[in-house]
């Protein structure tokens, strides 16, 4: 039998420093990085969503990020079987595989033997709806889910109709709701797991985020969100209803200011870090580490880096 993958995991809320962490992890170790972060995979979204540039991953490989478009559909169990496959693959080159983000849902589908639905698609039910949201409001909808399926309520936002319609639709066409499938059991995942939170005190996260926002405005983001309109993309796709991307798109539609804007993308980006680390503390497997009580990321890095030698002993499969 084939000993486990070591899986080096990095979690934590928005703007705590993920990204940095684990590259300079990953140049440490030999590692390679696959992204756990839902909007990451959408090409042309890269102010918005904090996407890594080119400079700032310093040479390390970096997979699921940029692999569809804005208007393209997605879902937790695609992202679990490609993911899961660039683990494998960085492994049988000998490479540390690195899980990084703030999506949890992505991260627990991928070291979790969740086994998602096979349910197919009714469009004649999306249609109706969709004309429902139309004319009653997404709340409208929203409650129907929240009567069969409140697990999956609680971890989709009222507004995002897309992910509340196919709910609703699994439940439709299978009698079962889709919180069902993260409590079957599928294969276990043959890994050895590190998993490493990153956090630090409200406040200081706080004003991290205040920083990013006011730096994304600088690096251009309204001029990003106004590019993708023009490329044809609809406000309401999922992509678009994404932090950063919603609250400029109302500016542009003239139903708020920019400095309205800026204040709600703040507020939001705010609230959106408190559910993170809600989901995250969850788990009791996580080894927390708190940024604030280091001086620099580099030496967060190394904390981390002897952790993982001490317990991921084996990073090759050629050893």
């Amino acid at each position: 039998m084939d000993r486990p993958i070591p899986l080096l995991v990095l979690v934590g809320p928005t703007a705590v420093g993920k990204t940095a962490v684990s590259v300079e992890i990953a140049l440490r170790l030999g590692g390679e990085i696959v992204s756990a972060d839902s909007m990451l995979v959408y090409r042309y979204m890269d102010i918005g969503t904090a996407k890594p540039t080119i400079e700032e991953r310093r040479g390390i490989p970096h997979y699921m990020i940029d692999i569809i478009e804005p208007d393209e559909s997605y879902s937790v169990a695609l992202y679990q079987a490609q993911a899961r496959k660039h683990i494998r693959e960085i492994w049988e080159r000998g490479k540390l595989p690195l899980l990084v983000g703030g999506t949890g849902l992505y991260v627990r589908s991928v070291i979790e033997p969740y086994h998602f639905t096979s349910a197919g698609v009714d469009e004649d039910f999306r249609r109706e709806l969709a004309k429902e949201a139309e004319e009653k409001g997404p709340q409208a909808v929203y409650r129907r889910l929240l009567e069969v399926d409140p697990e999956t309520a609680v971890r989709v936002h009222p507004n995002n109709l897309k992910r509340v319609i196919r709910a609703l639709e699994v439940y439709h066409l299978t009698g079962r709701p889709m919180s069902s499938a993260l409590r079957q059991v599928g294969e276990k995942p043959p890994y050895k797991l590190l998993i490493v939170g990153l956090t630090m005190d409200r406040q200081s996260l706080y004003r991290r985020i205040e920083v990013r926002v006011d730096r994304m405005m600088e690096m251009g983001l309204v001029e990003e969100v106004k590019g993708l309109l023009e490329r044809g993309y609809s406000p309401r796709l999922t992509s678009m209803q994404g932090l950063g991307y919603k609250e400029i798109i109302a500016y542009l539609q003239g139903l708020c200011s920019l400095d309205e804007a800026v204040y709600l993308l703040k507020r939001n980006t705010r609230r959106f870090a408190k559910r993170q680390f809600t989901w995250f503390k969850r788990d009791p497997r996580i080894n927390w580490v708190n940024v604030g009580q280091y001086t620099s990321l580099e030496e967060v890095a190394r904390e981390i880096t002897n952790l993982a030698e001490g317990v991921l002993m084996d990073t090759s499969k050629s050893k």
